[in-house]
């Protein structure tokens, strides 16, 4: 049997609409950070109140034959875990994740994380798109073809809560329940992005990413810096020479081979067929103050510097007091939370051990220079796509967006992804999400793109019933 395209189409658009969209609204308002950003998550008690949230939902459903297990590992967050039985031995894993990132500042007057605000087709609030909805997508996609009586192969939904912490505790569970995940064909997950809301993008790649504190100290106190100045080195200073060990201040490239990979032929292809889609939005997506403009404007380059070359960025600092406190001190430490982006292929541990030896080595005037990693994570590189599978992507594309799909590299990290790869060389993968342009993740003014989740979910249906004859 084949799917109806316009029955599928009205159907989850119609469950969307009654249902999902409550749901998302309720689950934006619950401030369910990860644990890296609410070390007291367990005792706030938010993501139990997710959890038996989307418990319900689910089981609201009635999706035919679909077994669910809460499972907890003693002091590690709690996941979610669900069987429905399909035509066939094939099995397919679908993963989403429903741990938050934290607030961020900027949201727009009348926004907020925690505040749920549809306008449009547009759902904003922390969390929807990243990536909440992937619970009833997942759960959707099976409904509908059960609705249909469209045979789906065995699926294994996970819906993990540790994900934007690194998901250290996810392995813990991929081996508790190994047994019954057991060794999927294919693997899906809706934790990425989209280059446009136009089509459906397939990831074949994600960075790497390692971090840590960077802390430069050059005094055990303060001193009057009309005293000290032109005699002890300011401690920013000392930082931004050791800085430049890592990347050239003029342009940004991180040279050491330590850090970089080569990119495949066959990305340096796809993502010159991604940039002539996407042309100047490349770059003209992001919020750039006037005047400013991008780091370079060749669409290719600029695709390739975000899904394969490493990059580094400051995501916070330490021991700068604020300008309005900031008196005439030189200051007796800078410190800065350094985070470099890796390409796929880079192994994370070996990049650690290199980027500490590298900014510790030799220090400028003997000052005390320490980095002290707490992150790090390999990045993900898809094994060669099946002919069924890159027909059945661009088939649903076509269903349902009126385009054909496209192949690209994210620049983000989904630590899953390597884990799975690892273990299940033979998997096929359909990595996608509907982070798109301005969907802004991880900042302000975050939102879902109902439209685009709407036809992903078709597309997730699609996908799985094509898996069966291959």
């Amino acid at each position: 049997m084949t799917v109806d395209i316009i029955k599928i189409t009205n159907f989850i658009d119609q469950c969307w609409a009654d249902s999902v969209i409550p749901e998302l609204i309720e689950y934006i308002r619950i401030p369910n950070k990860s644990p890296y950003f609410d070390p007291h998550w367990q005792a706030n008690g938010y993501m139990d109140q997710v959890v038996d949230q989307f418990v319900a939902w689910i089981e609201k459903q009635e999706v035919k034959g679909l077994s669910l297990e809460v499972v907890r590992l003693e002091g590690r967050t709690p996941l979610i875990y669900m069987d429905v039985p399909g035509r066939g031995d094939d099995v397919v894993v679908m993963y989403g994740h429903l741990d938050k990132q934290p607030e961020m500042i900027g949201w727009r007057e009348g926004l907020g994380p925690w505040e749920p605000v549809v306008e449009g087709d547009k759902l904003y609030g922390r969390g929807g798109a990243d990536d909440g909805y992937a619970t009833f997508a997942s759960i959707l996609a099976i409904k509908a073809l059960q609705e249909q009586g469209v045979p789906h192969p065995h699926c294994k939904i996970i819906i993990e809560a540790c994900e934007e912490s690194g998901s250290y505790d996810l392995p813990y569970y991929i081996d508790a329940l190994s047994d019954r995940i057991g060794d999927p064909k294919l693997v899906i997950c809706l934790d990425s992005g989209c280059g446009n809301y136009d089509q459906l993008w397939n990831t074949t790649s994600l960075r790497g990413l390692i971090g840590g504190e960077l802390k430069v100290e050059v005094l055990s106190e303060g001193v009057h810096s009309g005293d000290a100045s032109g005699v002890v080195p300011s401690s920013f200073r000392v930082l931004r020479k050791i800085l430049d060990r890592i990347d050239n201040p003029e342009t940004g490239i991180v040279a050491s081979n330590k850090f970089n990979q080569p990119i495949p032929e066959k990305r340096i292809k796809q993502a010159t067929v991604a940039a002539s889609v996407l042309g100047d939005t490349v770059y003209s997506r992001f919020p750039f103050v006037s005047g400013v403009t991008p780091v370079i404007k060749n669409p290719t380059e600029l695709v390739l510097n975000r899904t394969w070359r490493p990059f580094l960025t400051i995501t916070g600092a330490d021991g700068i007091p604020s300008i309005a406190n900031a008196g005439n001190v030189l200051r007796p430490y800078s410190s800065v939370k350094l985070s470099l982006r890796l390409p796929p292929t880079c192994d994370a541990t070996e990049a650690t051990h290199a980027l500490k030896d590298l900014v510790e080595a030799n220090p400028p005037y003997g000052a005390k220079v320490t980095f002290t990693p707490d992150w790090e994570a390999t990045g993900w590189h898809a094994p060669e796509m099946a002919k069924w599978l890159e027909d059945a992507i661009n088939q649903a594309s076509n269903n349902y967006f009126g385009k054909p799909a496209v192949h690209m590299g994210e620049g983000g990290t989904i630590p899953f992804m390597g884990m799975l790869g690892e273990k299940f060389p033979d998997a096929q993968f359909l990595i996608t999400g509907v982070l798109g342009p301005h969907s802004n993740a991880h900042g302000p003014n975050e939102f879902l793109h109902i439209p685009t989740a709407k036809k992903l979910t078709c597309c997730v249906a699609e996908v799985l019933t094509k898996s069966l004859d291959h």
